[in-house]
């Protein structure tokens, strides 16, 4: 038999911890509780969970701190689990590394829901990807080595999320990609119509694509659409 997947709940609110607990020992999944950053690293001490649900605003090393040190080390899924709902917030959460953003207060469903989809993207076979080294306008995008370089021979610096964007705009090219199908591509997760998330990700990343190739303009809006990466895209050996 398949053992149940673990998930770790990081959540300095006793009441909120004992419900998701309840809920998911329910629902058949094994599940280890800590309050904070060093009961976190108590657990990752003797096991390695299958997930992690992480409370943004805790006692002692925050959230995005602690979703930063995890995902030097280790790629599992982090669902990050937040009172605020403000954008930036899901900007610099997903820029951390964190897999999906929930927010309090949330249903039962909606939480299991997301839980079992990252499982599922985690445990999925890795799709081959023939084409790791790409050329648009004057960079190219190495996929492996998540690196973007210039015609100068310069490196481009992007965060995590800006990078994952680009990657996603550079294996769609010249396709009306709307805001759902890029949140769920980069990141596995759906989205509400009214959330901003993408649009602050394309602003940031058009400001340092258009910083080192001005009035390159390789990233255009469609209105009522979404985005379009304008520029065409060949193989780089």
């Amino acid at each position: 038999m398949t053992r149940p997947a673990t998930i770790l709940i990081v959540e300095d609110d006793s009441d909120i911890r004992r419900l998701v607990s309840e809920l998911l020992r329910k629902e058949g999944f094994g599940v280890e509780t800590a309050e904070d950053a060093s009961g976190m690293d108590a657990v990752f001490s003797r096991l390695r969970p299958d997930l992690v649900i992480l409370d943004l605003m805790l006692p002692g090393e925050d959230g995005l701190s602690i979703c930063r040190r995890i995902r030097q080390k280790d790629l599992l899924p982090i669902l990050m689990l937040t009172a605020k709902s403000d954008e930036i917030d899901r900007v610099i959460g997903l820029e951390m590394g964190a897999d999906d953003y929930l927010v309090k207060p949330f249903g039962p469903r909606e939480l299991l829901a997301r839980v079992r989809a990252l499982l599922r993207r985690a445990q999925a076979e890795p799709r081959p990807a023939p084409l790791r080294r790409l050329a648009f306008d004057r960079f190219v995008i190495d996929l492996d080595a998540r690196q973007v370089s210039d015609a100068s021979g310069g490196t481009l610096t992007l965060t995590s999320a800006e990078f994952d964007l680009l990657a996603c705009f550079v294996q769609r090219p010249r396709r009306v990609l709307s805001r759902d199908q890029i949140l769920d591509w980069i990141r596995g997760r759906s989205t509400d119509p009214f959330d901003r998330t993408v649009d602050m990700l394309v602003s940031r990343l058009r400001k340092k694509l258009d910083a080192a190739s001005p009035g390159s303009s390789l990233i255009s809006t469609v209105r009522n659409g979404g985005y379009l990466f304008t520029a065409p895209v060949k193989v780089q050996p």
